[in-house]
């Protein structure tokens, strides 16, 4: 069933009519392409075997309990007269797994209760996202993503009862704040305790070994990015979307880059899609993965050089509870930027590529990394996955002119109008200025004017070039569409938009 609402003609999806949306009949399954199996998958699970040689078979011995700590012989007898008897009672950082409940905690037991915890945990996240959005898909009837998944329209975002965008506008910083009416509060990670890297159903399906054990990701499929994303060469512009389709991964990059990069970057490539060792991700019973794991990649996180926003904490603050939850952001257009990490402000890709697995990888703690699997990259191997990254282009904008300004003979009325606000009442290139869209500073908008919540602080400014391809939006994606984002900024920069104004902000936006 559909509906139609304005502006702009939107339907509101129910699930069946979302996968006739896609093409898929209701009552079928959607189609599918037979991939090969995951060379990084294959290469951490060995293969079951037949017990068949006698070496093979386990002994009294090897089914023993000798080898525990605790059944270890103590090396003097003068033990006995010290205290604890000589022996770590207490947590021990490599053999305890962070944030044990006691000493000597194993991993089946700390699985356990994480998989018996996670209904209860993914039901309360469920609930919250509830409580602050409208989750139903409105999807914009023609606007798509560059490989045509449809552009998911807002605000989501709840208002209290008796309030509309307008006249929550027309109050102070101060009066949203006693009132607690503020609609965009920061969006938390499910599980803040412990954090680290969650991936969308959607990549899990075909990459099962970044499922975590212990919590889901939270947000619905209409509110992503593509999945495949587009991929964009800056060197091949005439070449368009290179992806063809397909997720890039070890199995696959050579056939589809070795025609169309240089030694160098090919190499690079390699090496983003190489799994190094990461927080939740590796071979110690300090990990959230069901198996022991090789890690993640560079392009797990940046699918395709973008994003499918995975999302995990900031790596910059403490204590706990005082970090941020962070959206992974695209890597299209790196070889524009000058700074790199929403806090660190790392100053050059090399950097970025370099201290990205030591720190934020392993949540800002290089002992973590050091207990899990620290790999100090070469920087010949930096300067080949940098090479790399700088490659990755934005989608195309056709509409807009060498210096990143409408075309008046392409554009809408709206497009146009919009533009004069971006660059005018808007305000958005104090901030994002064209033709890239960016300034390569860090900002702090204060929002704790509109909010009881801890500050932000400075924060980078990302690009807005290609900004449909990657929702959600804002450092923890809390505002889900284009139309939410606009919201907010006229909230916090007090703009005072009028309804068509915002309209026409979001038409412009779309085409950048």
């Amino acid at each position: 069933m559909k509906r139609c609402m304005e502006p702009g003609r939107l339907f509101v999806i129910t699930i069946a009519a979302a996968a006739v949306w896609y093409g898929i009949a209701v009552g079928e399954e959607a189609p599918t392409t037979k991939k090969p199996p995951d060379a990084i998958q294959g290469a951490q699970l060995p293969r079951e075997v037949p017990l068949v040689r006698p070496e093979q078979k386990k002994t009294k011995h090897d089914l023993s309990d000798d080898f525990k700590a605790s059944r270890a012989a103590f090396a003097s007898d003068a033990f006995q007269r010290q205290p604890d008897q000589g022996q770590m009672l207490g947590f021990d950082f490599v053999r305890d797994p962070l944030n044990a409940m006691k000493p000597f905690q194993t991993f089946q037991e700390i699985y356990e209760a994480d998989v018996a915890a996670r209904p209860k945990l993914k039901a309360a996240q469920l609930a919250l996202l509830a409580s602050r959005y409208d989750l139903t898909p409105r999807l914009d009837p023609e606007a798509t993503m560059t490989r045509g998944k449809p552009l998911p329209v807002g605000p989501t975002a709840r208002l209290a009862d008796d309030l509309t965008w307008e006249k929550l506008a027309a109050m102070s910083p101060d009066e949203i704040r006693q009132k607690g009416v503020f609609p965009y509060p920061a969006l938390p990670h499910p599980k803040q305790a412990t954090g680290g890297q969650v991936f969308p159903r959607m990549q899990i399906d075909m990459f099962p070994r970044l499922e975590r054990f212990d919590v889901d990701f939270d947000l619905p499929d209409a509110f992503l990015p593509e999945f495949p994303p587009a991929i964009f060469l800056q060197t091949r512009p005439e070449l368009g979307d290179v992806s063809r389709g397909e997720v890039v991964s070890i199995n696959n990059y050579y056939r589809l880059f070795k025609d169309l990069v240089t030694p160098v970057q090919l190499d690079g490539l390699r090496l983003l899609l190489t799994p190094l060792p990461q927080e939740e991700f590796n071979p110690t019973d300090d990990r959230k993965s069901p198996e022991p794991s090789l890690g993640v990649t560079c392009l797990d996180c940046h699918v395709n050089g973008h994003t499918t926003a995975q999302f995990h904490l900031n790596p910059d603050n403490r204590p706990q509870h005082r970090r941020l939850r962070l959206d992974t952001p695209s890597l299209r257009g790196m070889f524009n930027q000058q700074i790199h990490g929403s806090k660190r402000s790392l100053r050059s890709v090399e950097d970025f590529t370099e201290f990205e697995q030591r720190t934020a990888y392993f949540n800002g703690d290089q002992i973590h990394a050091i207990k899990k699997g620290m790999v100090i990259l070469d920087r010949v191997q930096v300067s080949h996955m940098a090479q790399m990254q700088n490659m990755f282009d934005f989608s195309p904008a056709p509409k807009l002119d060498a210096f990143g300004r409408l075309r008046r003979d392409l554009a809408t009325d709206s497009e146009l109008r919009g533009e004069q606000i971006f660059f005018g009442k808007g305000r958005c290139t104090d901030c994002h200025p064209a033709p890239f869209f960016l300034d390569n500073r860090m900002h702090d908008l204060k929002v704790e004017r509109f909010i009881a919540e801890a500050p932000v602080g400075p924060i980078k400014a990302f690009t807005l070039r290609g900004i449909k391809d990657s929702p959600p939006y804002m450092h923890d994606g809390k505002c889900l569409t284009l139309e939410d984002t606009v919201e907010f900024f006229n909230l916090v920069l007090e703009l005072k938009l009028a309804p068509e104004e915002k309209t026409d902000l979001v038409h412009y936006m779309r085409q950048l």
